[in-house]
């Protein structure tokens, strides 16, 4: 059975940055696809980001684009997400998910099997 546990969140000031890191056992995440999605309350869970099984290929949502970035280590199996000029409507819990598909990044939930218990991110404003 693969455990995914997710670390790094916490309380930030609008502006700062914080970075996630998500650690997976039970089975090599090398050539799996990997994602971060996030629940604000009240909504609907929604992808953060994605990253393919080989790490050269990577999605972002419009509104993270440009200021978060997705990595990964192989070797460690992990993935990571460093979150910069954060904002308070980044304000969420965050998940982190691997799937058993392998080569690109997947954006539906549905493709990702095994997810964490998620970490609380809070900016102030």
């Amino acid at each position: 059975q693969e455990e995914v546990v997710e670390s790094g969140g916490g309380l930030v000031q609008a502006g700062g940055s914080l970075r996630l890191s998500c650690v997976t056992s039970g089975r090599t995440l090398c050539g799996y696809a990997m994602c971060w999605f996030r629940q604000a309350p009240g909504k609907e869970r929604e992808i953060v980001a994605a990253i393919g099984g080989n790490g050269a290929n990577a999605y972002y949502a419009d509104s993270v684009k440009g200021r978060f970035i997705i990595s990964r280590d192989n070797a460690k199996n992990t993935v990571f997400l460093q979150m910069n000029s954060l904002k308070p409507e980044d304000t969420a819990v965050y998940y982190c998910a691997s799937s058993y598909l392998s080569g690109s990044f997947y954006l539906n939930s549905f493709d990702y099997h095994y997810w964490g218990q998620g970490t609380q991110v809070t900016v102030s404003s």
